[in-house]
C-alpha cells in the first residue's frame, strides 16, 4: 500500500470512528412523538397501560321513537328515531409486527357559531382500528364514557385507550345535538344524557349477549357497568345513576320548552323514575358534573346516588362552579360510598384530552385552546393522574379488588407522599372521602 493510499484509509476508519462515537453520545433516538396518554416522567403508578393491545371501532346505533323535544310546538313534541355514534375500545388480539397506531379524525370550533367554525384536525392514539377482540376467558366490565356540551367520544383517548389495555370495553358516546359538530339547543342535552347513557347500556347489553353474532358477543358484561361523564356527561350520569332531578330542574326545563313536562320521567320521586333504577351500574366516576349551581340538584335527589361514586373537580371551576357544585354534589350524596380528588387552582377542563397543535394557531378563538387546557396544570399531568385513579377505583367496585392503598389517603397531598405516587410529585391536590 502506497503511504498516499494508506494516510487515505487511516482518514476514512478516523472518520467512521468519530462518527459512530458521536451517535453514541448524542444518546437514543427518539421513536415517536407523545401521544395522548402517554406517560410523563413523574406519572403515578397505575397510569401504565395494562397488558391488552388495544383494538378500536365505530358503531352506529339507532335509539326509535324518541321525543324531539327540541321540535316542540304548541305543547306538542313530535317522535323521531334518534341517531346515537359510539366509538368502542377492548382488549385485542394484535400481531407482533402490526403497529399500535390509529388516526383519530376530530374538529375544532361550535357548530353554528360563526366566530368558531368547525375545523378539521387528526390526531393519534394507541390502538389498531378494526382489530380482533380478545375475548379471553370471561367478559369484560363495561365502561360508558358520557362528554360535555359541546363535546366528542373522542374527547377522553388517553383514559379510553388506558382502560381498555387493563381489561374493559369502553364505549364513549357522541351524544346527538351535544357534539361539537352538530351542537343544537340546550334542552335536547338536558333532557336525553341520562336517557342516552341507558340506552347505550342496553345495546352493549344486547351486543354482548351469546348468539348475537356481533364483535362484542361473550366479550362485554353489561351486568358490571360503570359509567363516566364529564361535565353534561357528569349530570347525566348522576341521574342515570339514581339522583333524580329536583323540581326546580323541571321548572326550568319547562320554561325553556314551552311547558313540556319530558323531563319528569327523570325526577325526584316519581314512580318512571323509581321504576328505571338499573342494577347494572355499579360505579360513577364525575368530572366537573355541571347542575348543582344552577339548582339542578337538591337534598332528596341526591340521597338517591347509592353507588360508589368518584368526583374530580377544579378548585376553580367557573362553569360547574366548585364549593356551590361539585363539592356540594359530592357532600349531597349521603348515600354514597364517595371520593374526590380536587386539583388545586385548576378550572373545568380537569378530563379532556390535551390541546392539538390545531388549536395552538394564531387568529383562533381562545375556547379552541381552553376546551382542552388548563391555564394552571399541564393537562397531560391531569391525564396520567385520571388515569392512576380512574383505574384504582374501577378495579375497587367493578373488579372487587381490594385498592385501599391507593385510595385511603391523606386529604393534603402534601401531608405525605401518596401511595403511587413518585417522591416530591404529591403536590397541589386533595382528597376526600366519606360513606
Amino acid at each position: 500500500m502506497t503511504s498516499q493510499k494508506k494516510y487515505i484509509w487511516i482518514s476514512m476508519v478516523a472518520i467512521a470512528l468519530f462518527a459512530m462515537s458521536s451517535k453514541v453520545h448524542q444518546g437514543p433516538e427518539p421513536t415517536d412523538e407523545f401521544i395522548y396518554g402517554d406517560l410523563l416522567p413523574d406519572a403515578p403508578e397505575l397510569a401504565k397501560r395494562g397488558n391488552y393491545k388495544v383494538g378500536v371501532q365505530t358503531l352506529d346505533l339507532t335509539n326509535r321513537d324518541q321525543l324531539d323535544i327540541l321540535k316542540t310546538k304548541d305543547g306538542i313534541t313530535p317522535k323521531y328515531d334518534r341517531p346515537i355514534r359510539v366509538e368502542v375500545w377492548y382488549p385485542a388480539i394484535v400481531e407482533d409486527n402490526q403497529k399500535e397506531i390509529e388516526i383519530y379524525d376530530e374538529v375544532l370550533g361550535n357548530n353554528g357559531d360563526p366566530k368558531r367554525p368547525l375545523i378539521p384536525f387528526q390526531f393519534k392514539g394507541r390502538c389498531v382500528r378494526n382489530a380482533k377482540i380478545d375475548k379471553g376467558k370471561k367478559p369484560y366490565p363495561l365502561v360508558i364514557l358520557s362528554h360535555g356540551y359541546t363535546g366528542s367520544r373522542l374527547l377522553f383517548t388517553y383514559l379510553s385507550e388506558n382502560l381498555a389495555s387493563k381489561g374493559y370495553v369502553v364505549v364513549a358516546i357522541d351524544h346527538t345535538e351535544s357534539t361539537f359538530r352538530d351542537a343544537a339547543g340546550f334542552p335536547s342535552t338536558l333532557l336525553n344524557r341520562s336517557l342516552d347513557q341507558l340506552f347505550v347500556l342496553n345495546e352493549m347489553d344486547r351486543l354482548g349477549k351469546p348468539g348475537s353474532r356481533h364483535f362484542l358477543s361473550r366479550a362485554v358484561d353489561a351486568s358490571n357497568t360503570a359509567i363516566i361523564g364529564y361535565s353534561m356527561g357528569g349530570y347525566g350520569a348522576l341521574n342515570s345513576a339514581g339522583a333524580g332531578y329536583s323540581p326546580a330542574a323541571l321548572k326550568f326545563f319547562q320554561s325553556m320548552t314551552g311547558g313540556s313536562t319530558a323531563l319528569e320521567l327523570r325526577g325526584t320521586g316519581t314512580e318512571a323514575y323509581m321504576k328505571s333504577q338499573d342494577s347494572r351500574i355499579k360505579a360513577v366516576v364525575a368530572f366537573a358534573p355541571w347542575g348543582m349551581a344552577s339548582g339542578v340538584w337538591d337534598s332528596t335527589g341526591l340521597t338517591g346516588m347509592k353507588k360508589p361514586i368518584l368526583f374530580v373537580a377544579g378548585s376553580e371551576d367557573d362553569i360547574s362552579m366548585y364549593e356551590k357544585g361539585i363539592a356540594a354534589i359530592y357532600k349531597g350524596c349521603t348515600n354514597a360510598d364517595r371520593y374526590m380528588l380536587t386539583y388545586m387552582n385548576a378550572r373545568h377542563n380537569v378530563a379532556p384530552n390535551p390541546p392539538p397543535v390545531e388549536a395552538l394557531k394564531e387568529g383562533l378563538h381562545i375556547d379552541e385552546y381552553l376546551r382542552f387546557a388548563d391555564s394552571v396544570w399541564d393537562q397531560r399531568r391531569m391525564n396520567n393522574i385520571n388515569q392512576h385513579f380512574v383505574t384504582a377505583f374501577l378495579a375497587q367496585y367493578l373488579r372487587g379488588e381490594d385498592m385501599g392503598a391507593y385510595l385511603n389517603l391523606k386529604e393534603n397531598a402534601t401531608q405525605g407522599n401518596w401511595p403511587g405516587f413518585k417522591p416530591r410529585t404529591c403536590i397541589g391536590m386533595e382528597w376526600r372521602h366519606d360513606k
